[in-house]
């Protein structure tokens, strides 16, 4: 855990916008979040999808009429399986510069992260703290597929290049960002974990998952920066809360009750330095952005805070160990509500700094 970062409620963004100009996207985050700014995945370009976006340099990457897949059955497969660990040592061992990689992320997938870094260049004093992000393993093996509609995640050869391209990715989001003299901070978004334990996962091990957010984890510590993994749904949080992450970013909003039936893990986390993003605003169900307030989700915050400080923690380290989130990204939200959710996530959390901290 970086010991120059303090969360202290301040708010923070998932990441997706429903605009189609990244400048744009760049303007609404430094206006709503100043102090932990952050680059934006627009979803109007297929290209920003949470697979999509990561998949470059992937071995065996075949795209065809918009539709991609690892083409494991190509005469050429093997060749490319090797020089992805050829290239993967060679940066490793620091013989190929990670910026000449196949790792480094690209304007043709990543417009928003270098939208990002022009306004950053452009400031007269660094932010408290900057986020990228990444899709997370879990998802991004399940999502990806082979020739016959495989996830990769389910061979084992795919799955640990598959974790090898996201570490590294992620390694190079903190190496750039960290150029601007403030802490780093990357979450690995993990949708799908939502699904671990059940039917549909049933083949998918604990041992698995842990192994997949070690290295994730253990290569954005390398760098200096702090991990976060988030989840918009229900999971199983003792996965979360026993890992090496710095932040587990949460839906707060509709699933806090699901969290602190793990009071134990929940303790031990905070105490330990962990930091919870509360999703507290919600962005799931148009009905609760229309009726929420900033004084309903204030009030809301404080209960959830008032069930954390009886699991014995104290209630100056729970304040200086929150973010304020909303509950999810806002990409597919229409942008009124999507503005609306940026204002809750900075009034909650304005209020909730002027209420508690000195």
């Amino acid at each position: 855990m970086s010991t120059n970062f303090r969360a202290h409620c301040l708010p923070l963004l998932i990441g997706s916008l429903p605009v189609h100009d990244h400048a744009e996207g760049v303007r609404l985050v430094f206006k709503n979040t100043p102090e932990i700014p952050l680059w934006v995945q627009l979803p109007a370009y297929k290209e920003e999808g949470m697979i999509a976006q990561f998949q470059p340099g992937f071995p065996g990457l075949k795209i065809e009429k918009d539709k991609s897949f690892i083409d494991t059955f190509h005469p050429s497969f093997d060749d490319d399986l090797l020089e992805f660990y050829e290239d993967y040592m060679a940066v490793k061992e620091g013989n190929t510069a990670l910026e000449d990689s196949r790792f480094a992320l690209t304007k043709d997938t990543a417009k928003g992260f270098f939208s990002f870094v022009d306004q950053l260049r452009a400031l007269s004093h660094p932010p408290v703290a900057v986020k990228g992000q990444i899709t997370g393993p879990i998802t991004f093996g399940l999502g990806l597929t082979d020739q016959n509609g495989k996830a990769v995640f389910y061979n084992e050869q795919l799955r640990d290049a598959a974790v090898k391209l996201l570490a590294q990715k992620a390694r190079w989001q903190v190496r750039n960002l960290s150029k601007f003299g403030c802490p780093v901070i990357v979450f690995f978004d993990e949708p799908a974990l939502a699904g671990f334990g059940s039917s549909a996962f049933i083949t998918i091990s604990r041992e698995e998952v842990v192994t997949c957010f070690e290295e994730v984890i253990e290569a954005v510590h390398e760098e200096g920066g702090l991990a976060g993994i988030h989840v918009c749904a229900n999971a199983d949080w003792s996965l979360l809360l026993e890992s090496a992450t710095d932040i587990i970013s949460f839906d707060a909003y509709s699933y806090f009750d699901k969290l602190i039936l793990y009071p134990d893990l929940v303790k031990r986390f905070v105490q330990s330095g962990g930091i919870l993003a509360w999703g507290i605003v919600p962005t799931l169900n148009s009905d609760d952005i229309e009726k929420e307030t900033t004084d309903s989700l204030v009030a809301k915050w404080e209960e959830q805070a008032r069930a954390i400080q009886a699991m014995g923690i104290d209630k100056s380290v729970i304040r200086a160990h929150t973010l304020i989130t909303p509950s999810c990204g806002t990409g597919s939200l229409s942008l009124d509500h999507a503005k609306k959710v940026l204002v809750l996530t900075r009034q909650v959390s304005d209020i909730i700094r002027k209420k508690f901290l000195p």
